[in-house]
């Protein structure tokens, strides 16, 4: 009201009308404000997946001339990945880089069968731009309103101790008790392996390795053991567990909000962010065992038939049982194309 009297007490009855108008076109032609995205990782700041966020951010800001932004949230600063996946399906986190939750759906466990992948060459052939698992990966996301951008290969996965290994590369019992992920795949893999599996969370896993309560923990690499259980990791068995992935994500709507030429640039930054990491991975995963090492850690290595041998027992035992749990015609489905 106080604004509308001052417009009239300056301009004459006959020139308001123009006046307005022309306020309304010069308003009109302001450009709309920057639009910064929340984007979370599992990961404390200064790690490569920091580094590597930052210059997908920077990318992205100098694509659209400062109209799309990244504001990065690093080591689950927004909630563990389980809640975070949750939060971006409802629109409130905009995107993360960080592993498949299975709390939602349960067919999400396709990406992690162990010994899906025994090699570079082969995690490419499964997950890499176009592949089945990846696409099935996609789709399962897409039904949760979720869009992948990216995958993010990180590392092929192993076994922590904080005491000797025992027959390392054999099925045999061990009577070593391992901390193992809530997630079917690798409860049965740690049982497979010859450990006494014991599901506990993310968040009571250093603790319990600490104190004596398990002897280790299964369901990570170097780069995550070293990150988060170098005080506690006397052995490391990089016995290639499974292919740990995480995927570039962001709530459907929002991205459907964003204009096309954001959509585009957004598109082709997560693209050079993929094949940048993949060109890097393997290279991160020998530098990450060598910081275990130079830690303090024995790596203890297992021969390539000791691993064939195992993969081998492991699809014919494990596999079943998770297929049984996500659906065994739809999953079979999937990983017959991978030989194709």
């Amino acid at each position: 009201m106080q604004f509308t009297s001052l417009f009239r007490c300056r301009l004459k009855p006959h020139t308001i009308i123009p006046a307005m108008l022309l306020m309304g076109a010069t308003l009109s032609s302001v450009p709309a404000g920057a639009t910064t995205l929340k984007i979370s990782h599992v990961r404390p700041q200064g790690t490569v997946i920091d580094n590597d966020i930052k210059a997908l951010g920077a990318a992205l800001k100098k694509a659209t001339g400062g109209d799309l932004k990244l504001r990065v949230y690093a080591a689950n600063a927004l909630g563990d990945y389980t809640l975070v996946q949750e939060r971006i399906s409802v629109g409130a986190v905009d995107m993360a880089v960080q592993p498949v939750s299975t709390a939602t759906d349960r067919k999400m466990q396709i990406g992690l069968l162990p010994y899906l992948a025994n090699n570079w060459t082969e995690a490419r052939k499964v997950f890499g731009p176009g592949a089945p698992v990846r696409e099935a990966i996609a789709s399962l996301y897409a039904k949760q309103d979720i869009t992948m951008l990216a995958a993010y290969p990180v590392y092929f996965g192993g076994i922590s101790l904080n005491r000797d290994a025992k027959s390392p590369g054999t099925l045999a019992k061990k009577g070593i008790k391992l901390r193992v992920p809530p997630i079917k795949s690798f409860q049965l893999l740690a049982d497979t392996l010859g450990y006494i599996g014991s599901p506990l969370p993310f968040s009571e896993a250093f603790t319990a390795v600490e104190t004596g309560v398990v002897d280790g923990v299964i369901g990570s690499g170097a780069e995550g053991y070293y990150a988060s259980f170098r005080d506690v990791t006397k052995t490391y068995i990089p016995l290639n567990t499974h292919f740990e992935i995480w995927y570039l994500i962001i709530n459907s709507e929002k991205f459907n909000d964003l204009s096309k030429a954001e959509q585009q640039a957004l598109k082709t930054a997560a693209s050079h962010f993929e094949t940048h990491r993949w060109e890097h991975a393997k290279a991160d995963q020998a530098a990450n065992e060598q910081k275990l090492a130079d830690n303090g850690t024995q790596i203890v290595r297992v021969s390539d038939k000791q691993l064939a041998e195992i993969s081998q027992h492991v699809h014919k035992t494990v596999w079943p049982e998770i297929l049984k749990d996500i659906g065994p015609q739809w999953a079979q489905s999937i990983l017959d194309k991978i030989d194709q």
